[in-house]
């Protein structure tokens, strides 16, 4: 008996989700059957200025302050600088690529959906991105050791979130 309802009782918890995938599938809830579609309804932007990105910003002004960011770079003699100077030049190329993506591609040429003309600059610009970034933990271990991720990564989104603020 009581073998019976746990079988009765699995197979309405998986006809419940049987049907909530199909509604997924088809990209509409339950609910949703009298509002508007998708394409109808009025996307409303995000905010420029959340809090998400005022603490990403605070964080990278604050971390720049404490372990004194830019006077490291200019006078540790620890930094390698082969790598430093690796990164410096990745980096270059990758701001370059994504230069030529937003103002030469969207603003000049008017192409939207660069992506599809061009399809290897994001995996070329995300590599040699990663690369840049590896360079520059390679380059600057010596100074803050374990810490380096975590200094570069929230400058960062303290830079990203700069520029997200801007545009």
């Amino acid at each position: 008996m009581a073998d019976m309802y746990g079988d009765s009782e699995l197979q309405t918890l998986r006809n419940r989700f049987k049907k909530d995938s199909e509604l997924l599938l088809r990209g509409v809830s339950e609910d949703d059957s009298s509002e508007k579609s998708p394409e109808d309804k009025e996307v409303e932007p995000l905010p420029r200025i959340n809090r998400h990105s005022v603490f990403w910003i605070l964080a990278s002004v604050g971390l720049t302050y404490y372990v004194d960011f830019f006077a490291v770079i200019m006078e540790d003699e620890s930094i390698k600088s082969w790598w430093f100077n690796v990164g410096l030049v990745l980096l270059g190329v990758s701001l370059a690529l994504a230069l030529f993506c937003i103002v030469y591609l969207d603003w000049f040429k008017g192409i939207q959906q660069y992506d599809e003309q061009y399809p290897a600059i994001a995996p070329i610009t995300t590599a040699v991105f990663i690369a840049a970034s590896c360079s520059f933990n390679i380059a600057l271990w010596p100074v803050w050791s374990i810490f380096t991720p975590v200094i570069l990564f929230t400058q960062f989104m303290g830079v990203l979130m700069f520029i997200s603020m801007l545009g």
